[in-house]
């Protein structure tokens, strides 16, 4: 869609003024060359468009007519400044150009950066032929025509060109996607698929273009020990005499050929590059030939003429004539008296036949359909009459050197077709690679398939049967098969095809080592940081040495059919990974992905993405399974080790999108018994220096979940956004460094908020996402919150669990945190302890079996104990819990404990005496100085009989009331029993009596005991002047404080010596006045353990018996 644009120029500007410009270049003569142009990014790796978000502008040109955005400018560029960035924007990289150095007539050496010139024919289209054609056309598509037959050759041919050309369409639209800067076909993968996939099928297609070096090149001594210098073999040995030793000569020959190119192009690729244009003219030439030589045959056969022996090829480089006089020495052995000859030879007659017989004499019938066989058998022509012999000497005849079958073929040929991405390599050579890219690779396509279908077809019409069999052209005496249909000699077919091979490998070893720097370069796999490295002209020098030594293990090999399959695995996977790219990006509907080109559809991406998959397997199941774990090792290892990079890539939307249709369907119903596990929010408390207080909560976070479930890390700072954003950053940045050192897998949010129990209410209430929500607060208890100044610390842990049991989530409160162990500890041995007090879901039973899951708990025991009374069947109860354990399959000892019913000792009374003592003094010390005057005046009121307070002073509770003067009786039944109902007759709401407890005290005790009431008080009614041995105890207060009491004595007992204390946790008091008793009830049920984890069920089974 064509978008319209209007230039409105701005009138009364100041560069209109004649004395403004002399105002300019003088702030500009200020300015000088040290000026920098645009605020640096902190961040390490650059962003790709930061070269276009400048902010290299003059704020007193912009003053006067854009004052109104002058704060923006700072960060933001004018748009003048941001077009003029667009104009002149240049992919070229460093090191992508070749650096040409020359010197000048003063001798000063200059470097001189040639700008992107290239056309679409130049730059794309000749190349990608260059690189298409080759080897495999000159040396094997005749032998996989003779062997296929016509239709499965074209099969063949149709199916690999359809791959590749699916896939040039989805490397179009990715090309076209914006501005490719050079590095091509790699940087276009690792952008589109992220830097884990991008690093796989770099490397990958790095290891294909370095096999492809070593085909060329084997291909190259094929040709020359074969073809042009049969005798100059090391070993003194001809292929088909020994092929072992021919194969070595291969190796020999084919490391030095290698040794020769890698110091080319050591030196200079420039002269790679110059003599391209030559070694694709011979390309050229050969295929002219070609086609020359098929007009030729439909007017004159060429003289090659093979020789048969019934309907046997024998190996014309054995005899001189076609006569069975010249070829019997071949089968027959001793002297003319006692001369032994095969049977075979006896039996049939030698006949010559043409091995071109022409265009049109029909041999194409005969050429229709495959011939495979296994390796060694004689190869035969089809329709020609022979008398049957026993087995014989093969040694005479033309021999399948491999097993052929179909699939084989297809992995030979495939690196055929190869070569696609070379116009994409060359992007940062190229003037407009949105254009020249697509258009020359899909003609390039185009025009080499039409070469390949014709060729299938021109080779069966016109060349004889027998002889496209024949690999390497034995019949015909050691002539290139191809070079027998050529005109006017076959030496151009072979010269040629000699060459092309030299310029494939040349290129193979130009291109491979500047993919690998671009891999090094990103810094996406630190091992191979070194081979980013190059000389001052950019050449990837020790990339190309790596390049050199893998390519020799191709060499090595000594067989082009046998590397031929490896490279086609390379080639393939990359080729998928393009079409996965094209396809994601197109179904995702990301905003950045508007192509240019027009011409694809994630369907065709998916047909090519299945057709590449297929094509492995098809070729070679277990070549293709090696790739496939080759790539999947280098994946885990960027995932784990790599760099950590944001492309923007498809798979990140693609997990996005993915993440997005998970959580919708979480949403729709709460998760099943099953599949319950603790998906926490942990509430962290931050020091002054924005430091984790205790940072072992993450730990036992971490062994908690062992990295399975959600975890949400969350602390809050107390302020506004606005002044504290920066801390909340660095708070952020503090925690993850945290959990990346404790291994702790999550997410970390840092809100701000005016105070923090409001900022914990909202994490409560808010935080996760759709499905994905916590069922579980994790808290640290708040350490010396006796000793603390401010009461908020333990009143904002009250309301976390008050809120957590509102929203029906698990509440987990470590005490003593910082003696938890680490994720390096192992616990060698000891219990984990659960004392399963009241049933809450059975997040009791779970949490140990997680944590013994951690390598930190693993040796550990668990056992659980419960609390029968007096009317309990301990007995029984234990056998029905052991029953309960099995079912659901948990090993644990388990232990009933019988806590009898016993009377109220003075201890506790004690305790509940301090505590309330202590809740009246926090309460009198935070009323205002006329409160306290009035308290105090109400106090010293002889002529009230009781004390009353405000109603606006913290509330009491209903069972408590002021006692006025008693007797001696009264008194001491009130320091047996704090709380006995028949004082409550004083009060303005009566409430039913309780029976008195009948004792005899004598006076002394009581003196005695009323002195030491008074003693241990002394500090509160110095302060208030209160009486607070005339307070009562609350009954409530009482029964509270000696079932802690009476617990912790059990626990102690049991399970001081366990690693660790798993308990049910009381629920806290509904109303705000009980608060500090509730703190110091834990306290005494906690007392001398060293680490508990107090536990809260949310209100929902977590645990099943059922699978």
């Amino acid at each position: 869609m064509p978008t319209n644009f209007t230039v409105v120029p701005v009138e009364d500007s100041p560069l209109s003024d004649p004395d403004y410009d002399g105002q300019i270049l003088k702030v500009e003569d200020k300015e000088g060359p040290d000026t920098v142009a645009g605020p640096s990014s902190g961040d390490d790796t650059p962003r790709e468009t930061s070269s276009l978000i400048s902010t290299d502008h003059d704020g007193s040109i912009y003053g006067r007519n854009m004052a109104l955005y002058e704060d923006e400018m700072d960060s933001t560029p004018m748009v003048s400044s941001l077009l003029n960035k667009l104009a002149n924007y240049t992919n070229i990289t460093q090191g992508a150009v070749e650096h040409e150095e020359a010197e000048s007539e003063d001798g000063i050496r200059r470097v001189t950066v040639n700008g992107p010139q290239m056309g679409t024919f130049i730059g794309v289209y000749l190349p990608c032929m260059q690189n298409i054609l080759g080897v495999i056309l000159f040396l094997r598509l005749t032998w996989i025509v003779g062997t296929a037959g016509i239709i499965e050759a074209l099969a063949i041919v149709f199916m690999c060109c359809t791959c590749t050309m699916l896939t040039a369409i989805s490397m179009s639209a990715i090309a076209t996607n914006g501005v490719v800067p050079a590095g091509g076909s790699y940087y276009m993968i690792s952008r589109a698929l992220g830097p884990e996939f991008g690093g796989a099928v770099g490397l990958c297609f790095y290891l294909g273009t370095t096999f492809a070096g070593s085909m060329y090149i084997l291909g190259t001594i094929e040709i020359f020990l074969i073809y042009i210098m049969s005798n100059a073999d090391v070993f003194g040995a001809n292929l088909k005499d020994d092929k072992l030793t021919m194969q070595n000569s291969m190796r020999v020959y084919g490391t030095c050929c290698l040794a020769i190119m890698t110091l080319v192009v050591f030196v200079g690729v420039k002269y790679v590059n110059k003599l391209a244009l030559v070694f694709l003219s011979c390309v050229v030439l050969s295929i002219m030939a070609v086609y020359a030589g098929v007009i030729q045959t439909a007017i004159k056969p060429p003289n090659f003429t093979i020789c048969l022996l019934g309907n046997r090829p024998l190996q014309h480089n054995k005899f001189d004539k076609c006569l069975k006089s010249e070829v019997r020495k071949l089968f027959c052995t001793g002297g003319s008296l006692n001369e032994t000859c095969d049977e075979y030879f006896t039996n049939n007659n030698v006949t010559e036949i043409e091995a071109i017989p022409g265009l049109l004499s029909g041999v194409i019938s005969g050429n229709m359909w495959g011939h495979y066989g296994p390796k060694e058998m004689i190869v035969e022509k089809v329709g020609q009459s022979s008398e049957p012999a026993s087995e014989t000497d093969r040694e005479p005849y033309v021999l399948n050197d491999i097993t052929t079958f179909f699939t084989i073929l297809v992995g030979i040929y495939f690196p055929s077709v190869t070569g696609i991405m070379a116009g994409s390599n060359r992007s940062g050579d190229l003037r407009d690679p949105q254009r020249s890219i697509p258009t020359g690779t899909i003609l390039a396509i185009v025009t080499t398939s039409f070469i390949y279908i014709s060729c299938v077809v021109l080779f069966g019409a016109c060349i004889e049967g027998v002889v496209l069999r024949d690999k390497f052209g034995s019949s015909v005496k050691n002539t290139l098969v191809v070079g027998t249909l050529a005109w006017p000699s076959h030496w151009v077919i072979v010269i040629g095809s000699f060459f092309s091979c030299c310029g494939a490998g040349l290129q193979s070893l130009t291109g491979a080592p500047r993919i690998l720097q671009a891999i090094a370069r990103d810094g996406i796999m630190p091992f191979l940081q070194v081979f980013g490295h190059s000389k001052a002209n950019g050449e990837p020098t020790w990339a190309l040495l790596l390049t050199a030594a893998i390519c020799e293990i191709g060499i090595l090999i000594g067989s082009v059919d046998a590397v031929a399959p490896i490279l086609s695995m390379f080639f393939l996977m990359c080729y998928l990974f393009v079409n996965l790219a094209c396809a994601i990006q197109t179904l995702l509907r990301t905003p950045n992905w508007r192509p240019r080109f027009k011409f694809y559809h994630w369907s065709l991406s998916f047909l090519g993405m299945s057709l590449s998959l297929s094509l492995m397997f098809v070729s070679s199941w277990y070549y293709a399974l090696v790739v496939m774990l080759i790539a999947g090792c280098i994946y885990k290892y960027i995932e784990y080790r790599g760099a950590e990079k944001e492309w923007g890539d498809g798979i990140r939307g693609l997990s996005l999108n993915a993440a997005r249709y998970a959580l919708i369907k979480l949403e729709e119903a709460p998760p099943h018994i099953k599949n319950w596990r603790p998906q926490l929010l942990v509430l962290l408390k931050l020091g002054s220096e924005l430091e984790i207080k205790h940072p072992r909560l993450l730990s036992f976070t971490s062994q908690l979940k062992a990295g399975r479930g959600l975890t949400i890390v969350c602390s809050v700072l107390e302020g506004t956004f606005m002044a504290r954003g920066a801390d909340a950053k660095r708070s952020e940045q503090n925690i993850k460094a945290a959990m990346s050192k404790e291994k702790t897998k999550g997410f970390c949010h840092v809100v701000v908020s005016s105070n923090q129990r409001d900022g914990f209410s909202h994490l409560i209430q808010s935080a996760g996402l759709g499905g994905m929500k916590h069922n579980a607060v994790l808290v640290a208890w708040p350490t010396n919150w006796k000793q603390s100044e401010s009461s908020l610390s333990w009143k904002n842990f009250i309301e976390t669990i008050r809120e957590t049991t509102a929203a029906h989530q698990a509440l987990l409160v470590a005490k003593n945190i910082d003696q938890f162990p680490t994720n390096q500890d192992r616990l060698a041995e000891g219990t984990i302890d659960v004392w399963w007090i009241v049933h809450d879901g059975g997040l009791l039973m779970l949490l140990p079996f997680l944590l013994r899951q951690h390598k930190v708990w693993r040796k550990c025991k668990m056992r659980i104990f419960t609390v029968a009374q007096m009317d309990d069947n301990s007995i029984q109860m234990k056998k029905d819990l052991q029953m309960f354990l099995y079912h659901l399959r948990l090993d644990a000892k388990v232990e009933v404990v019988e806590m009898h019913a016993g009377d109220i000792s003075a201890f506790t009374y004690e305790k509940t005496l301090v505590m309330e003592q202590r809740s009246q003094m926090l309460k009198q010390m935070q009323l205002s100085k006329t409160e306290r005057e009035r308290e105090i005046q109400s106090i010293t009121d002889e002529s009230r009989n009781s004390i009353r307070r405000k109603p606006f002073v913290a509330k009491r509770s209903p069972n408590t009331l002021q006692v006025p003067t008693i007797n001696l009786d009264e008194e001491a039944q009130l320091i047996h029993d704090r709380n006995t109902k028949s004082h409550n007759l004083l009060n303005d709401k009566t409430t039913p009596t309780s029976d008195r407890v009948q004792m005899t005290w004598t006076k002394e005790k009581l003196v005695s005991e009323r002195n030491r009431q008074r003693e241990a008080n002394m500090a509160v009614r110095d302060i208030f002047n209160m009486k607070p041995e005339w307070e009562n105890l609350n009954q409530t207060n009482v029964r509270r404080m000696h079932t802690a009491v009476k617990l912790n004595e059990v626990i102690v007992n049991k399970s001081q010596g366990a690693q660790l204390v798993l308990l049910n946790m009381p629920g806290p008091p509904k109303n705000e006045c009980g608060d500090e008793n509730y703190m110091e009830f834990l306290e005494v049920l906690t007392e001398g353990l060293d680490r508990v984890l107090l536990v809260r069920g949310g209100g929902r089974e977590v645990i099943t018996i059922y699978s």
